[in-house]
Formats: C-alpha cells, sequence, structure tokens
C-alpha cells in the first residue's frame, strides 16, 4: 500500500437519486451533511429505491443552503423543495425500521408521481440525532443514522473496483465491464490502497476524521442498473457471488461510523488506525 488519500466524495441528498461530488464535506455523527436527509415512500410509508424503481438513478437532486433540494428529472421541470415546517410527521419503514419524517409540500409529490408513474410522498429527516438508532448489533448508545441502508457513510477503493472489474473481464458477461464506481453509491472514494485492503480495517483516519468500521457492506441489484441509462444487466452481482460472497452476503464497500466531528477535502491522507 502507498499513501491512501480521499480520491473523492458524494452526497446524496435523496436516497436513490443522482448526488454530487463536491470537493469537502462536513461529516456529521449521521453522516456527511445533506447526505439522505430525503426520502420518497409509497402509500403505505415504505421507502422507494431504484430496487423496483431503476429511473430514480435519472433523477438529480441538488442540495439548497438551509437543506431543500433542487430536483430534475427527465420530462419534468426543475423543482426547489423548501425544507417542510416540523409540524406533523409521518412513519417512514426503511427495511427494519420506522422512522418518523416531515413530509414535503404536496407540489413535490406531484412532480414525483408523475416521473415515476406511481403515487409517492416526499419526505424530510427533520432530526437524524435522534429519529433512526443504528443496528445495536453494530453500534454504540446514542449513535444514529440518516435514511442510508444502515450506516451513517461507505467507503469503497479504486484498488477494490480495479479489481473486481479484471474478475468482471474473466467472467461470462465481460461485456458489461468495465463498471464505474457510481454503481455502489459510495460517500467516501479512497486511492492508493491494495485491493480488498479494507475487508481488514477496523478504524481509519481520514484527514481530521476518524471513523469505525462497523461491517462489510452486502450488495443488492441497484449495483446491476447502469446509473446513467436506468438498464439492468448482471453485473456485478455473478462476480461478486464468484468471489465476493461472505455468509449470504455479496460484498463490495464497508460501512463507516463517524468517531469524531470535523470536515472531509478530497486529497485528505488516509491512515488505517486499527
Amino acid at each position: 500500500m502507498g499513501n491512501p488519500s480521499l480520491h473523492s466524495i458524494h452526497v446524496h441528498p435523496l436516497k436513490a437519486a443522482r448526488g454530487f461530488a463536491p470537493d469537502k464535506a462536513v461529516v456529521e455523527p449521521w453522516g456527511l451533511a445533506g447526505d439522505r436527509r430525503w426520502v420518497l415512500v409509497d402509500d403505505s410509508g415504505k421507502v422507494i429505491t431504484q430496487r423496483p424503481h431503476p429511473r430514480m438513478a435519472l433523477a438529480a437532486a441538488g442540495l439548497l443552503p438551509g437543506g431543500g433540494l433542487l430536483l430534475s428529472a427527465p420530462g419534468r421541470e426543475p423543482l426547489t423543495v423548501p425544507v417542510p415546517a416540523a409540524t406533523d410527521t409521518t412513519t417512514v419503514e426503511i427495511w427494519r425500521d420506522k422512522v418518523e419524517g416531515v413530509p414535503a409540500d404536496a407540489v413535490a409529490h406531484t412532480w414525483f408521481s408523475g416521473y415515476l408513474g406511481v403515487p409517492v410522498r416526499l419526505v424530510h429527516l427533520d432530526d437524524p440525532a435522534t429519529r433512526r438508532p443504528i443496528d445495536p448489533e453494530y453500534a454504540r448508545p446514542g449513535e444514529t443514522v440518516s435514511f442510508a441502508d444502515g450506516y451513517p457513510l461507505l467507503l469503497t477503493t479504486l484498488a477494490s473496483l480495479a479489481a473486481l472489474n479484471d474478475l468482471v473481464a474473466q467472467g461470462d458477461h465481460a461485456e458489461e465491464g468495465p463498471l464505474p464506481m457510481s454503481r455502489f453509491r459510495p460517500n467516501v472514494v479512497l486511492d492508493g490502497t491494495d485491493a480488498w485492503a479494507e475487508d481488514g480495517w477496523r478504524r481509519v483516519a481520514i484527514g481530521e476524521v476518524s471513523f469505525r468500521v462497523a461491517k462489510m457492506c452486502g450488495r443488492c441489484v441497484v449495483t446491476t442498473t447502469d446509473q446513467d441509462t436506468a438498464e439492468r444487466g448482471r453485473e456485478p452481482l455473478r462476480t461478486l457471488a464468484r468471489h465476493r460472497r461472505f455468509g449470504d452476503k455479496l460484498v463490495f464497500g464497508q460501512n463507516l461510523v463517524p468517531e469524531s466531528a470535523g470536515t472531509l477535502r478530497v486529497g485528505d491522507p488516509v491512515r488505517v488506525l486499527e
């Protein structure tokens, strides 16, 4: 391993939608500032993701000062969505969790329902410090998370992506590779590591911020979705199933929990603490 550094930062203000890649980002206890503070839900309150709705990949959510969204999507006029006043909440069912959030204005529900062709509502996480605890099997008391799948940040490395793409090239669906990092929707991407080195990390510092490595990240069908076209293939799940199966999970990347506050900047040095 050479001199690892922070290659890129990725913030997704709306879960399952396209995000952006800033040069720096503030680390809050529940994730990067502004990351996955918004989510779409169906009529029953269940979270909407790219799993059943791959066209979510083509919808973009920019982050406005104060936490609002600037939405855009093919065939739709851009829409500015302010942070809703914290009045009545609605229950969001996200995997095994039930989390209270504040619905956006009705115009946002209409905008996204028209785009996806199904009734949906847009909901904001108003109080990430208290609303959703991290899975206690991997968390310490008081640790919380946004509307991310389960943990505050997801870390991936360029070396592991290159190694995975080499394996894809040797498989039955080589024509689908090489795959871009966007398939994995990480928050932080590192350069200068050995392939799969992150499997053995327990604590890591990126610049001024230290993190606990909570667990490996199990991957789903979203990784087979081209984030530029919303079309689905078979990779990388076919290759992960052959080479990166840990128990019942197909693994790429590591979930992080912040141990300290601070700001991440592209180019920050990375140190493995444990």
